[in-house]
């Protein structure tokens, strides 16, 4: 036996763990925390997903005394103050889950793009997910999902706007910067 001291979802947990014993299974079978599933069991699906120190890992490929000293934060630690994670709320209002099996991971792997590249390309959510596995959906609305989420969380990164009366600096009419706008207005981004 290996004693270990590991926090997760924000709370340590002091333990004496077999050598052998997987991440996942320490996380379901002794903390009880069942939101990551076990896909797999050889690293291939990505539904075992969970965050350590930082870095999106497949928890049936580490073992529990590997994360002594860590943090790890599961499906289950990311809602705050009874709020889901942006990523939860946008995999739910678009529609990118069936049967949910794959999604902790899925928003795991998602979670850890996001720290990394807060406004990702399409290309990129297909890039960062390659290593998550669905079996449900045509993956369309995971990545709609993530880039939503995305939004959502440069949205609420993004300084308020001012309150209306405040001093706001604006360019005289007739400057370079209000016809460099006016030639902007109107168009479409591409996409």
């Amino acid at each position: 036996m290996n004693h270990i001291s590991v926090k997760v979802d924000g709370t340590t947990y002091e333990d004496e763990v077999e050598p052998r014993l997987l991440l996942v299974h320490y996380l379901r079978d002794r903390l009880g925390l069942t939101g990551t599933p076990i896909g797999c069991d050889t690293g291939n699906c990505g539904a075992c997903t969970v965050d350590v120190d930082g870095e999106s890992v497949k928890s049936c490929s580490v073992l529990a005394v590997q994360t002594d000293g860590s943090t790890v934060t599961t499906i289950q630690g990311l809602a705050s103050d009874g709020e889901q994670h942006p990523l939860q709320e946008a995999f739910h209002q678009q529609h990118a889950l069936q049967c949910g099996y794959c999604t902790p991971g899925m928003i795991m792997a998602a979670r850890d793009l996001l720290a990394e590249n807060p406004d990702p390309s399409p290309d990129d959510v297909r890039q960062a997910l390659e290593g998550n596995l669905c079996r449900c959906t045509g993956y369309q609305n995971i990545v709609r999902a993530v880039l939503a989420a995305a939004g959502e969380l440069r949205r609420r990164k993004a300084p308020p706007a001012p309150e209306d009366g405040a001093s706001r600096d604006v360019a005289p009419a007739g400057t370079a910067a209000t016809a460099a706008q006016s030639d902007t207005r109107g168009k479409k981004a591409s996409v």
